[in-house]
């Protein structure tokens, strides 16, 4: 595994965090447990994956903003699995977003701000608004587009907002790459 300058990687009750080799980690953050990152991915500065209760999944290309907390949730008697968080492939989450025991599908979207709870599920192409909180068990369906507190329907997305949400997993994969040379090319130097 690369070692990443002030990032904390912790192995917790035997779990070892697992970060692909072509991801990026950058500096502030703090990666706990049962975590596992896809290629491509990016984790961006001072975010916080605790996977210490159940596991968190990341998938490839998708990306983490700055400050963003993602957490799971314990099996209980009522929820035999609890709430692991997965995340699927080419998902953006942006900053100071707060994912926990919830399933965001493969090009999902989390606004900044936004909060996603246990059980919520966010459908492929799927949007959470910005500043928006999904409450806990609600399914936000395939190009829709939900925003409020609580989160409500309230349209559904466009062709054109679809490429733009691609467009922007290319970017961050590319501004990952980026940061990723700046990052570990400065702890060498």
């Amino acid at each position: 595994m690369q070692h990443f300058p002030d990032v904390s990687i912790i192995t917790l009750n035997g779990k070892t965090p697992r970060i692909d080799e072509s991801a990026f980690i950058a500096p502030g953050c703090r990666i706990i447990g049962d975590v596992e990152i896809g290629p491509d991915a990016s984790i961006w500065y001072n975010c916080v994956l605790r996977g210490d209760v159940n596991h968190i999944r990341i998938g490839a290309r998708s990306n983490i903003q700055d400050g963003t907390v993602i957490h799971c949730d314990s099996p209980d008697e009522r929820h035999p699995a609890g709430f692991p968080t997965i995340i699927g492939e080419d998902v953006l989450v942006g900053h100071m977003a707060m994912i926990h025991g919830c399933t965001i599908d493969d090009r999902g979207f989390v606004g900044l701000g936004a909060i996603v709870m246990n059980g919520c599920v966010i459908e492929s192409d799927g949007m959470l608004a910005a500043g928006a909180m999904l409450t806990p068990g609600k399914r936000i369906g395939a190009r829709q587009l939900w925003g409020g507190r609580p989160a409500a329907y309230m349209r559904d997305l466009t062709d054109a907002a679809l490429v733009d949400m691609q467009r922007g997993v290319r970017h961050y994969v590319h501004n990952g790459h980026a940061h990723k040379a700046a990052v570990l090319g400065a702890s060498e130097g």
